[in-house]
């Protein structure tokens, strides 16, 4: 009986630690690009009249060099890693964290928390394993919400970050766009005597615009919106991890326990109070840093 939680804490682990498609991205990148292209199908064009490989390199290209100019490279190169997040989603059951704490708190009540030892060092959560270990080394309760929610903070803090990128992407994208269209419009002046030519140059110079204007709102926004939401979804796991390891600690009932991280399940989010608290403990950390 006392490897049970061990067990439990592995397989929960492994439930909440795959990732699988995204379909609401992966539907939305669809519909939205079905819609615009059957559209102009519809209106008699052709979809090789918007396939223009320079177009897309005046776009693309100004737009990441612009946001490299604006951002640091640790952190474009961190948004870029987070695009995972965008078309994968982290496959984090709740209710399985819910009952990898509860096998810890039973245990801990039965033997006592320094038997939780070798169960920390297998939990796969870096978050979890890491407050799970400060409470069995004996740390203050107080502490140990000091250093999480400080932690809880400054992870958000750096999913922010991460999001801005797409989000200045999605700012610089359209004006890049109009820059490409006048690029175009320029070499059409030079064939102002051929008509046919004119009308023709006009219509590819345009392209460019599509491509700037369509970036920005079907991709780059709603993937900082992407971003912002799987952090605020991942702050409030790692919150109901802290109140399971602050109920271990302080000796609660497993059924008490279980009451109130279930509680955080059907709430939606963690308590508005359990956030302030967190943004309190992290001010010292950001008036440091500047």
């Amino acid at each position: 009986m006392a490897e049970q939680p061990q067990s439990t804490s592995v397989s929960a682990s492994r439930r909440a630690g795959g990732g699988r498609p995204d379909v609401a991205t992966l539907c939305g990148l669809g519909l939205a690009f079905g819609g615009i292209l059957g559209g102009l199908i519809l209106e008699g064009g052709t979809i090789a009249e918007v396939l223009q490989p320079t177009a897309a390199m005046i776009v693309f290209g100004g737009t990441i060099g612009a946001v490299m100019v604006a951002t640091p490279l640790r952190v474009v190169l961190a948004a870029v890693r987070e695009l995972f997040s965008v078309f994968f989603e982290k496959q984090q059951d709740p209710e399985a964290v819910i009952e990898q704490i509860i096998g810890f708190a039973t245990k801990a009540r039965k033997n006592g928390i320094v038997s939780l030892e070798e169960e920390a060092e297998a939990v796969e959560d870096r978050f979890l394993r890491k407050a799970l270990t400060l409470a069995v080394d004996g740390t203050d309760l107080q502490e140990i919400r000091k250093m999480m929610e400080l932690e809880i903070v400054l992870e958000e803090q750096r999913a922010e970050a991460r999001a801005k990128v797409f989000e200045q992407a999605g700012g610089y994208a359209p004006t890049i766009g109009i820059i490409g269209a006048v690029m175009g419009l320029i070499q059409v002046m030079k064939h102002l005597a051929n008509i046919d030519e004119v009308g023709k140059g006009i219509a590819v110079a345009f392209v460019a615009t599509i491509y700037g204007v369509g970036s920005a709102n079907i991709f780059f926004i709603p993937s900082a919106n992407k971003i912002r939401a799987r952090a605020h979804a991942a702050s409030q796991l790692r919150e109901l991890m802290l109140e399971g390891i602050a109920g271990i600690v302080e000796g609660l009932n497993p059924k008490l326990i279980r009451s109130k991280l279930e509680a955080y399940v059907q709430a939606g989010q963690a308590p508005a109070g359990k956030k302030s608290a967190a943004k309190e403990s992290a001010a010292p950390a950001r008036a440091a840093a500047r």
